[in-house]
């Protein structure tokens, strides 16, 4: 894997989270050197009229300080719903959230036609506990109306001291009034990675969000999996739903654990030292095994990146709805007095040249989820139960068992989780497939 250095933090998810922090961070090197045109000095004169106007006329005394920095925002912010400037206190949280903790509500959102809206709950905080879910659209925060305010205004509105109230007002598709949640603020701990054997030789990892250790963590949990399977891995579930990014080396690194040659991702911008391409180095960590990835609305960025390498590459089956499409690359440029600017430098693509910026990645298999009402264990009549039935030539006295002892051993998984189901069936009819 080789990487321009840059003397910046390079961020994939570029998604503000709606709470204290953003997850990303990626590599530091070398800004480049670029030839700067003349200030357009008549629309500068405009600039301080304005300003002066406002100073002199507006109905009520503002500071220089505040007006500059609504420049700055305004600025950034009419450039794309990722690009911001980070004060002291945005930035310092941003880089907390890139090691796993920082205090909120758990919710990456993004701004959609003057609301904010959330791309993902992250799993076991207070939004998800709440029952926020991706697509939401928050318009009002306790009594003050979202509509009007820059991204990082609601943010702050809802960052607070851990133990505080906030009461989020919510507009779903499908809900015929707005929804009220409140929620109290936390200190969000991520575990990032969790794994679990769903049945013998079928194992089952979800990625929550991509941080800087998570590409060890999920090597090691497969690790036990095979462990737990003595030796015997026969496929694997790799979940990314509802996973709203995170940092770049995290998401190569972990496409690489299952890709032994290849380009995984590469970025493109205006700048030369935003050409960036990452390959896989020799080595599968299941040795071929087969494997389906789910995602979902809710898988932005770093699981794009992900998802679409291992479709690319055919070493996946990608099972569930289309991500959320966000393909693009946040460059973290550290300014004077502990702020930042944060801003959109590359477009990322798929090892075959797909742009996944607002389009997301198809899965090659659509599965919407869904919750399953089995009806009661009736006993079905069969042929054993006829009188004088024939027997079974081949095993007298066995008739009507089945080779698991008539128990669904799946049944649990569909349950709970309709998707997981299907992805798991899914596995188990490829070996199927493979052994005939």
């Amino acid at each position: 894997m080789g990487m321009t250095a840059r003397y910046a933090l390079i961020l994939i998810t570029g998604i503000a989270i709606g709470i204290g922090a953003s997850l990303d961070h990626t590599a530091l090197a070398k800004r480049s050197e670029k030839k700067i045109e003349p200030l357009p000095l008549e629309d500068l004169r405009t600039f301080t009229e304005v300003f002066n106007r406002i100073k002199s006329d507006y109905v009520e005394d503002v500071e220089d300080k505040q007006l500059l920095k609504n420049a700055v925002q305004g600025m950034l912010t009419n450039l794309d719903p990722h690009s911001s400037f980070l004060d002291q206190e945005s930035y310092k949280e941003m880089r907390i959230g890139t090691e796993g903790e920082f205090g909120g509500l758990g919710i990456e959102v993004t701004m959609d036609d003057g609301f904010v809206k959330v791309v993902s709950p992250i799993e076991d905080t207070p939004a998800e506990r709440a029952g926020l879910k991706a697509g939401d659209l928050i318009i009002r925060l306790n009594d003050t109306a979202v509509k009007g305010m820059s991204l990082s205004d609601a943010v702050k509105h809802m960052r607070g001291k851990v133990g505080t109230r906030i009461t989020l007002t919510v507009a779903r598709e499908g809900e015929g009034k707005p929804l009220e949640f409140t929620l109290v603020r936390a200190v969000i701990k991520i575990q990032s990675v969790k794994s679990r054997m769903l049945e013998p030789g079928y194992g089952y990892t979800r990625v929550t969000a991509f941080q800087a250790n998570s590409a060890k963590a999920l090597v090691s949990a497969i690790s036990n999996l095979k462990k737990e399977a003595k030796g015997d891995l026969k496929g694997l579930i790799l979940d990314l739903r509802n996973n709203p990014g995170g940092v770049l080396p995290a998401a190569v690194s972990i496409s690489d654990a299952f890709l032994k040659s290849g380009l995984i991702v590469y970025t493109e911008g205006r700048a030369s030292d935003s050409k960036l391409r990452y390959s896989a180095t020799p080595n599968d960590i299941l040795n071929g095994a087969p494997m389906v990835v789910l995602v979902n609305g809710g898988s932005a960025s770093a699981s794009e990146i992900v998802a679409g390498a291992l479709q690319d590459h055919n070493r996946a089956i990608i099972l569930g709805t289309k991500t959320f499409g966000k393909g693009s690359v946040q460059t973290i440029l550290p300014m004077s007095r502990g702020t930042a600017l944060k801003l959109t430098t590359a477009r990322y693509f798929t090892p075959k040249g797909r742009s996944i910026q607002a389009t997301g990645i198809v899965p090659d298999i659509i599965s919407e989820q869904a919750t399953l009402t089995r009806t009661e264990n009736i006993k079905r009549l069969s042929e054993a139960d006829l009188s004088g039935h024939l027997s079974n030539g081949n095993n007298p006295g066995k008739e009507g068992t089945s080779k698991d002892g008539n128990k669904d051993a799946n049944s649990n998984a569909a349950d709970e989780d309709f998707q997981l189901g299907e992805a798991l069936n899914l596995l188990k009819g490829i070996n199927v497939f493979k052994q005939g």
